[in-house]
């Protein structure tokens, strides 16, 4: 009788989809969409510390994400970045974006979103954020930053 409680406690596999968010990269975009000058990871660092350094060179913000769904048949099917900026008054400035994604199974994917433009400008500094994976109303997977 403990043994049949376990499992119906613990549920079937491969009911659910089995998903992580496996990375998020916040890259600044400078004026021409570009977020290092070489495919070098040293120099993209060191671009990246520039462009955090002069925001007037900045166009825009980019999440990439590396996800992973392992059950396809069920994968989310939206990835969310919610971002938070410096507060005005009582409340901090917030954003959504948010992109329909398919998983296929055993391998992770990369996926970006951007937020740039007019907007962008407008908003400030990001001082937090957060990535989630959805399947539906259900939340599958979350990674976010230190001051979130």
């Amino acid at each position: 009788m403990p043994l049949l409680l376990w499992l119906l406690a613990s549920g079937f596999p491969g009911e659910a989809a089995d998903a992580r968010v496996l990375k998020v990269l916040p890259h600044f975009l400078d004026l021409k969409g570009q977020h290092a000058l070489s495919p070098s990871l040293y120099e993209r660092d060191a671009y990246q510390a520039r462009l955090r350094q002069h925001p007037e060179e900045r166009s825009a913000i980019r999440f990439d994400v590396q996800w992973k769904v392992k059950n396809p048949e069920q994968a989310p099917q939206k990835l969310r970045v919610e971002i938070r900026g410096v507060a005005e008054g009582n409340l901090p400035k917030q954003k959504i974006l948010e992109k329909p994604v398919k998983g296929s199974g055993w391998f992770s994917h990369w996926s970006s979103l951007t937020f740039g433009g007019e907007e962008y400008k407008q908003f400030g500094e990001v001082t937090a954020w957060r990535v989630t994976l959805w399947e539906d109303d259900l939340l599958m997977a979350e990674q976010k930053s230190f001051l979130w």
